[in-house]
């Protein structure tokens, strides 16, 4: 244990900045404790009204025109990589590989016997590809935001590809919270620990009626398909309200919850602009800082909701990290297969924006205690507070500092 203690008027409200699972709301626990859904048949009312209203609140939530089907699953989005395998590539798909979770789609689909090999374009973590077309290639697998990396892209439908070919978007950190034209993909999936604020083993997916048809197709091919892992089979069970298995009904009563609450607030849109306004937050505090940078430095490819900070070798991001938690605030470690001197912050719609101001002011106040107690090599400075600060309650003050080698 160490013995810096932030004081608690520099500690945000609620100190939970994970990247997945992520910040529950204490209204959805509040919902789910007064849930009576549990301890019933998911086969039967009332859980089939829960899975009906989040099926109907994310078609509205999305603006899915007439003809896409709101799926879901058991399993999470590994499960779904899988399905994909199984039920939507039919013999060779393209991926976009630029961080773990993207990239890890690809070696799936090249392991299947049954498709040739996938096509993989790979760029460096912190920053994304762009697909290309290429003939034969009848799905293109990309990922809205990497989880991993912090990098976001914009979601378009290759020029060029074949006739037929569908749009496979991982959105699993981004749905919700980024914008997505349904004209722009054909399955758009995803997992509700992140911007949802629920717990994980289950998928959901939005599926075109291109997306259905080639479930249809394929299902009907004679390829074998595991019954769990059947879109076909449950494509069946959500039309019906249900899942295959039984699902974790206490995580669809607080994503039903949640989705709600992103509707009363303006959906989509209102979702952007929240989290965009923590990401400048964020990422304005790192240009400015003598010891941090973004990790993204193209502007373009930053995530608005998984944010990643690199710090200078004066600086040791897990000893940060770790103070924090001592602390309370949690989750803010980097990825840990990234290797980097590192922060990465959730910053999704639960999490107030007055909350990342204050995580900001406390890395500052436990980085500067750390080169002290370890280096004795920085030089402490007071600016004048940026705009968002000013904006803060005075419990929020932001110290700038800046950290030089000892011999300098």
């Amino acid at each position: 244990m160490t013995t810096i203690v932030i004081p608690d008027h520099l500690k945000p409200s609620d100190g939970r900045f994970g990247s997945g699972p992520t910040k529950v709301r204490p209204e959805q626990v509040a919902a789910l404790a007064a849930a009576r859904e549990l301890g019933t048949s998911h086969r039967q009312p009332p859980v089939k009204d829960v899975v009906r209203r989040i099926r109907t609140g994310l078609a509205e939530l999305f603006s899915l025109p007439n003809g896409f089907v709101v799926s879901l699953g058991n399993g999470g989005t590994t499960a779904f990589w899988d399905a994909a395998i199984f039920c939507l590539i039919q013999e060779r798909s393209q991926h976009l590989s630029f961080g773990e979770f993207s990239g890890r789609f690809a070696t799936l689909a090249a392991r299947a016997p049954w498709l040739k090999e996938p096509s993989v374009i790979k760029s460096e973590p912190g920053s994304h590809p762009l697909p290309r077309a290429e003939a034969g290639v009848d799905a293109y697998a990309l990922t809205h935001n990497e989880t991993s990396t912090g990098v976001r892209m914009d979601i378009r439908r290759p020029d060029g590809a074949d006739p037929g070919s569908l749009v496979l978007v991982d959105a699993t950190s981004a749905a919700g919270a980024l914008p997505a034209a349904p004209a722009e993909f054909d399955v758009y999936y995803f997992a509700p620990q992140k911007v949802f604020g629920a717990d994980g083993g289950l998928w959901l997916a939005l599926l075109s009626p291109a997306a259905l048809a080639r479930i249809d197709e394929i299902a009907a091919s004679g390829r074998y398909i595991p019954e769990f892992l059947s879109l076909k089979v449950a494509v069946e069970n959500s039309v019906k309200d249900q899942t295959l298995n039984t699902p974790a009904v206490s995580t669809l009563v607080l994503l039903a919850t949640q989705v709600d609450w992103l509707l009363e607030r303006g959906g989509v849109g209102w979702a952007v602009s929240r989290t965009t306004r923590s990401a400048e937050i964020l990422y304005s505090w790192a240009e400015k800082s003598g010891y941090a940078t973004p990790f993204v430095s193209d502007p373009a490819m930053r995530s608005p909701v998984v944010g990643t900070i690199d710090f200078t070798d004066a600086v040791n991001a897990d000893a940060v990290a770790g103070v924090l938690r001592e602390n309370g605030i949690v989750d803010t470690e980097s990825y840990r297969k990234l290797g980097r001197n590192q922060l990465r912050v959730g910053l999704f719609p639960a999490i107030e924006p007055d909350d990342v101001a204050a995580l900001t002011a406390c890395i500052d106040y436990v980085a500067e205690r750390l080169v002290l107690v370890h280096d004795g090599t920085y030089h402490h400075h007071e600016h004048e507070q940026p705009e968002h600060a000013r904006q803060q309650p005075a419990r929020h003050p932001v110290h700038r500092f800046s950290v030089c080698p000892k011999d300098a």
